[in-house]
């Protein structure tokens, strides 16, 4: 049974940087395919840094680029978010997630494990 927990998130000032830590448990970060998601109020939950720990394969959101970065930690099985440069916008509850196939996706219906979710708060 998988199990993720994410923590670290808060409120922050614009220009601000928060760091993301998703721990998981029954599962190991070598293979899949696993990232981070976030919802606001009244939008629909998209994909903020995806990655294929075996192929590589990295996905940022256009929004995020050269903003954020994803990363993990094999040895204490944790996935992170590091994210500079805050802005308002990226307020919104975040959400690290697991896509059981291999094969690699971006849509959160594609992903079968979910945290419970961080809210991270940007101040302007």
């Amino acid at each position: 049974q998988v199990q993720l927990a994410e923590s670290g998130g808060g409120l922050v000032q614009a220009g601000g940087s928060l760091r993301l830590s998703c721990a998981a448990s029954g599962h190991s970060f070598s293979s899949n395919v696993m990232g981070w998601f976030r919802q606001a109020p009244g939008e629909e939950r998209e994909p903020v840094a995806l990655k294929s720990w075996s192929s590589g394969l990295t996905y940022y959101a256009d929004s995020v680029k050269g903003r954020f970065t994803i990363s993990k930690d094999s040895a204490k099985n944790t996935m992170y978010l590091q994210m500079n440069s805050l802005k308002p916008e990226d307020t919104a509850v975040y959400y690290c997630a697991v896509r059981s196939s291999p094969i690699f996706a971006t849509s959160a219906r594609e992903f079968d494990y979910w945290g419970q979710g961080t809210q991270v708060t940007v101040s302007s």
